[in-house]
């Protein structure tokens, strides 16, 4: 494997940093998604019973002192709750989506890192497939030898890219439906 890494060449080294920022921002924004996740479900069953029984200044007060999603619709959605329903609403949906831009963040990085990875692996074959017919000229010989190695470099890089954008897109789509299923809780 580390042969492989070495014969892609130069174009190499920005892909796996690329795969490793990737992979980080994935693992980072699990762990943030089940963290919130966790902590929504007991705050729903704790401010249940007063919902249902309608002592709201309690679950107010309870919701601006819990950070979180959850605790901030719950609140906004009470505060608004005599202002008629379509107000109230449209007040739920502009704070779910203010929630939402902020547990989607770094998502647009990991979508950056899906799309550049590939261009860039092509790149490296644009690059590979120029060394091989560099060689061609310099040896002034069309033999496979002379031109395995530049073909091997772009193939190698190519090969990279699109494993970067998949492993990345893994990342990607376990992060969206872990933030889907957040909002729809």
């Amino acid at each position: 494997m580390v042969q492989f890494y070495q014969n892609g060449g130069a174009f190499m080294h920005p892909l796996l940093l690329l795969m490793l920022i990737g992979i980080a921002l994935g693992l980072f924004k699990l762990f943030q998604l089940y963290r919130v996740r966790r902590a929504s479900r007991p705050f729903i069953n704790e401010v249940a019973e007063d919902l249902v029984r309608q002592t709201f200044p309690p679950v107010i007060d309870r919701c601006a002192s819990t950070p979180g999603t959850v605790a901030t619709v719950i609140r906004y959605s009470l505060l608004s709750r005599q202002k008629g329903n379509e107000t109230m609403r449209r007040i739920i949906s502009s704070v779910g989506d203010i929630e939402y831009a902020f547990l989607e963040r770094g998502l647009s990085w990991m979508n950056f890192i899906i799309v550049i990875a590939p261009l860039l692996g092509f790149t490296g074959t644009v690059w590979g497939m120029v060394i091989a017919f560099e060689q061609i000229r310099i040896e002034d010989n069309i033999s496979p030898a002379v031109v395995a190695g530049g073909i091997s470099q772009a193939l190698l890089t190519t090969l990279f890219g699109l494993l970067v954008a998949m492993v990345v897109h893994f990342f990607h789509n376990l992060c969206s439906t872990n933030l889907d299923n957040i909002m729809s809780d």
